[in-house]
C-alpha cells in the first residue's frame, strides 16, 4: 500500500501516555546489558504522549510531510548506500555520517532491526503517525553526526537531551536523566553530567528539527554550512565534561555507564 493510502492515525494506536513502571522495568534491563537497545524502544514507546504525537500530526499535515510521504524514501537503505555519496566532498555531512557509521560499526538497517525486536512491522499500526516515528529513530545517528555528540554514555545521554526538544517525548528525557545519574553512581565523577544534558536540551531547542529536513539534500551540504543553517551550536559542557573524566582518570568506568549505554 502507498503511503499517501495510509490513514493520518490507524483506528487500534493508543496514546497512552506515561507509564512509569513499565518505563522503570525496562530501563533496569538496560543498564544490566549495555547492548540491549531494545529496552530503549519499550521506554520511548510507553512514553509517547499527546505532544509527540501532535508535532507528528502537524508536520504530516504540513506541504513538506505531504512531500516527503509522496516520495516514499526508504531513508535506511538510502544511508546504508555508501556508494550514492561516493563523489561528496570531504567536508559534507555524507563523508562524516559514513565516517562515523564505519568508526562505530553500525549501519541505519541494523536500528530498524533493533526497533523490530520489541514490536515486528507487521504488527505496528500501519497509518502515517509510524512513518513520522520511524522518521526520528532513521535519523537518529544523523543526530549524532550534526551535533557533535559521541556514541560513548555522557554523549548519548546529551544527545537524548538536545532530542527531546526536537521530538518531545518524554521516555527520552527519562533516559537521560537516568542515565547521568548512573554515570555519577558509577563514577564518582565531579564532571557536571547533569549541566550536559541541560545544554543539550537548550541546543536542541534552537536547532531545526533535524528529521524534519530533506535528509538526501542534508547529506550533501557542507556539514558547518549545515549546522549554521539548522542553529546547531558546540555542545561545550560536554566536551568540558569529558576532560575533567580523562583527567579524573574515570572516563572508562563513566562513558560506559559501569555496563550500561543509551543507545
Amino acid at each position: 500500500m502507498a503511503l499517501l493510502d495510509l490513514p493520518l492515525v490507524a483506528p487500534e494506536r493508543k496514546v497512552s501516555g506515561f507509564r512509569p513502571l513499565k518505563v522503570l522495568r525496562h530501563f533496569g534491563k538496560l543498564i544490566e546489558d549495555k547492548e540491549d537497545t531494545e529496552q530503549v524502544f519499550h521506554i520511548i514507546e510507553a512514553t509517547k504522549g499527546r505532544r509527540s504525537h501532535r508535532q507528528a500530526w502537524d508536520f504530516i499535515r504540513s506541504p513538506l510531510g505531504q512531500r516527503f510521504v509522496a516520495e516514499e524514501t526508504d531513508i535506511p537503505a538510502m544511508l546504508d548506500d555508501h556508494a550514492h555519496w561516493a563523489d561528496c566532498g570531504p567536508n559534507t555531512v555524507a563523508a562524516h555520517y559514513i565516517a562515523f557509521m564505519k568508526r562505530e560499526g553500525l549501519s541505519a538497517a541494523g536500528l530498524v532491526a533493533e526497533s523490530h525486536k520489541w514490536l515486528p512491522a507487521d504488527a505496528r499500526p500501519q497509518d502515517l503517525t509510524e512513518w513520522y516515528f520511524e522518521r526520528l529513530r532513521d535519523t537518529h545517528d544523523l543526530f549524532h553526526v550534526l551535533t557533535g555528540y559521541g556514541r560513548d554514555a555522557l554523549g548519548e545521554v546529551s544527545l537524548l537531551g538536545f532530542s527531546y526538544e526536537q521530538n518531545h517525548n518524554t521516555g527520552i528525557l527519562f533516559i537521560a536523566y537516568a542515565g547521568a545519574r548512573q554515570i555519577r553512581k558509577v563514577s564518582g565523577t565531579k564532571a557536571p553530567v547533569f549541566a550536559a544534558i541541560k545544554e543539550g536540551r537548550r541546543l536542541g531547542k534552537a536547532a531545526g528539527k533535524i528529521s524534519h529536513q530533506d535528509i538526501a539534500a542534508l547529506m550533501r551540504e557542507d556539514i558547518d554550512a549545515a549546522r549554521a543553517r539548522l542553529n546547531i551550536g558546540q555542545p561545550e559542557i560536554y566536551r568540558h565534561c569529558l576532560s575533567i573524566l580523562e583527567n579524573e582518570g574515570t572516563a572508562r568506568e563513566a562513558l560506559t555507564l559501569g555496563g550500561a549505554q543509551a543507545a
